[in-house]
């Protein structure tokens, strides 16, 4: 059995993901996915806060043994870009706190993991992810479907390795 935690990395929008594969399984099983959001109203360092405690408690239900998370892309918004990649080190932070091995992918190698093209569009991912996944159709969050998509893309790493 393998369970990976997959993250789409944010500080207002956080897709958090828990995938588990089986031998035998034909799919992955989504055990947990929601898009955990956190208040513009807060100062930023309570954000970076909320973000560490509530990996922290997926960590520790969930118990997975790898963080599948995105690297970051440059933008044209480089205060965003800040922004997010110090929320992706507070996740980082947390899972290497907890023993989880880290694994990094780029928007290519995603896209490539879950649609078999490197240039797809969301709407491709989105489907191919309902498509690799049994998951609730109720289950339209992108950021919620690209922690799913970043966890299927450790899966099919690790699987080769």
């Amino acid at each position: 059995m393998t369970r990976i935690l997959g993250i789409d990395p944010g500080y207002e929008r956080l897709g958090v993901a828990i995938l588990e594969k089986n031998k035998g399984d034909k799919k992955e099983r989504v055990l947990f996915s929601e898009c955990f959001k956190t208040s513009a109203k807060l100062n930023f360092s309570e954000r970076l806060f909320l973000i560490g405690e509530e990996v922290k408690k997926v960590i520790n239900k969930y118990k997975p043994e790898v963080l599948s998370i995105e690297t970051l892309f440059l933008n044209t918004n480089q205060k965003t870009v800040m922004k997010v990649a110090e929320a992706r080190g507070v996740v980082v932070y947390e899972a290497v706190s907890a023993g989880l091995k880290i694994f990094e992918a780029s928007p290519p190698q995603i896209k490539i993991a879950t649609t078999g093209y490197g240039r797809a569009n969301k709407e491709q991912i989105t489907k191919m992810v309902k498509i690799l996944v049994d998951i609730e159709k109720s289950k339209t969050s992108d950021d919620e479907l690209d922690a799913i998509a970043i966890a299927l893309t450790a899966l099919a790493c690790l699987k080769m390795k």
